[in-house]
């Protein structure tokens, strides 16, 4: 018979108690050492001599997305879907062997469908007579481990790009084979729109990972310092060259160099560069001696550099030597199916920052970066969400925790409605001045959602800074 569980206290809800078996010992009572089990933070499951499931703590729900009872009674390879398995499994070892393993680094595949990485322990389990009757695994999330080494680091692989749209998955798809060449690469895209994760992306990939990732940007910096920057410079070169300067093209030998913003470089600069690329060559300034180095270029820019080798702004022979492979990112208005990704991308990532426990965004604050047109693409939406940390205090996002700045342009009313519209603009306005401060009073008036007020507000120019609660 098919067992109902109270997920409150974890137990049937029918009159049969659900067996202990933590220690290999059925019992109508849960043993304490089930009690320690569910309050430890870390992911444990026991499976008997056959691999099926026979208990799985809280913690274990959690880090999966699998509740107890979705998992008791099946295999644990069909549940525990971790990397390993296919390879070496860490059980199958210790029941063969009969000795533990002790933190094996793994990735699972979670209910949802998200990769985690986890350290997996494992043990023999026995019954009061010492005989054995299966196995205990323990596992670790280190998600928020692996978070803040990536960011100190700044270590990022194409698991760090976010997104479903075409575009984005086509390049996730192409970005292993671009990785493994030794071509230069071209990334164009609107500022902001990750331009530098994926070039380190492309890096962390490629056999030069081990080797440095040097970045410049172009057009933070003056020509005369741009060419220090980048060649070096020896000492008593100009006023100030107290010692001898090496370059970031030597810095990124047996790497890569990231050229970012390589557009606004001048017509006389881009020939100094076009014979490093072909040559792996250059001088330092005041240097007569010629240096070398090994690295790949990999270059971005803002702006569509084809356009402006047509207006005679780059020159086309730099043009066709940086363009061997071509990778075109879309603005964040073209991918907006992809921001609520992004969104629950960027909450986990100040949750471990931050150290908070923020799960969500009400669909008010959704629906209105949804329609929001990001300018400023990615980068500000991670703004955004980074401001709204600091103002949240609960755990969900509010319309209201969103910088004020952003209704600066939604507040302009439209130019025309009709007939209708004019009337349901009416009606609105008349409710909400029925309901000034309380949103919930008034959706139940109108007969609609939250979110569709919220859309139907920002048509008609009815949004204001939120201050309700």
């Amino acid at each position: 018979m098919e067992e109902v569980y109270d997920r409150k206290n974890r137990k049937p809800k029918s009159g049969m108690e659900k067996p202990s078996s933590f220690c290999g010992i059925t019992s109508a009572v849960r043993s304490p050492c089930c009690t320690i089990l569910e309050s430890i933070s870390d992911g444990v499951f026991t499976i008997d001599a056959s691999k099926r499931i026979t208990s799985f703590n809280r913690a274990a729900e959690e880090i999966t997305g699998f509740e107890e009872k979705e998992t008791i009674g099946q295999y644990c390879f069909d549940v525990f879907r971790a990397d390993i398995c296919e390879r070496r499994c860490a059980l199958d070892e210790t029941l063969s062997s009969g000795k533990p393993r002790v933190n094996l680094p793994a990735r699972i595949i979670t209910k949802g469908g998200d990769q985690k990485p986890i350290s997996i322990s494992t043990s023999i389990l026995r019954n009061e007579k010492g005989e054995i009757v299966g196995g205990v695994e323990t596992f670790r999330d280190l998600s928020e481990i692996e978070e803040l080494r990536r960011q100190a680091n700044r270590r990022f692989t194409y698991e760090d790009i976010v997104g479903k749209h075409p575009r984005i998955k086509e390049i996730l798809s192409f970005l292993p084979d671009i990785a493994e060449s030794e071509s230069p690469v071209l990334i164009e895209g609107p500022t902001g729109s990750g331009k530098e994760l994926i070039a380190r992306a492309i890096h962390n990939l490629s056999p030069r990972k081990k080797g440095p990732f040097i970045g410049v940007n172009c057009a933070a910096l003056p020509e005369t310092l741009l060419e220090s920057e980048l060649f070096g410079y020896a000492k008593g070169a100009f006023t100030g060259a107290m010692r001898n300067k090496p370059g970031r093209f030597l810095l990124a030998n047996e790497g890569t160099i990231f050229l970012d913003e390589i557009s606004s470089t001048s017509l006389a600069f881009q020939a100094d560069l076009l014979r490093v690329l072909e040559k792996g060559e250059f001088t330092p300034l005041g240097e007569t001696k010629t240096m070398k180095a090994d690295f790949r270029v990999v270059a971005a820019t803002n702006m569509v550099l084809k356009k402006l080798v047509r207006e005679e702004k780059f020159r086309d022979d730099l043009y066709y030597r940086l363009n061997v492979i071509k990778i075109a990112l879309p603005s964040l208005r073209e991918r907006k199916e992809d921001i609520p990704l992004l969104v629950n991308h960027f909450i986990r990532k100040f949750n471990v920052l931050r150290g908070k426990n923020i799960q969500d965004v009400t669909p008010e604050a959704l629906s209105f970066l949804m329609d929001y047109p990001f300018p400023g693409n990615i980068r500000e939406l991670e703004n955004i969400i980074e401001f709204a940390f600091v103002k949240c205090k609960g755990p969900v996002i509010e319309l209201s925790h969103l910088p004020q700045d952003l209704w600066a342009e939604e507040n302009e009313k439209p130019a025309y409605l009709s007939g209708r519209e004019l009337l349901e603009a009416q009606k609105i306005r008349a409710i909400l001045a029925c309901h000034p401060n309380n949103r919930n009073e008034a959706v139940q008036a109108l007969g609609m959602s939250r979110a569709t007020l919220w859309r139907k507000m920002k048509k008609y120019g009815m949004i204001h800074y939120p201050n309700e609660t």
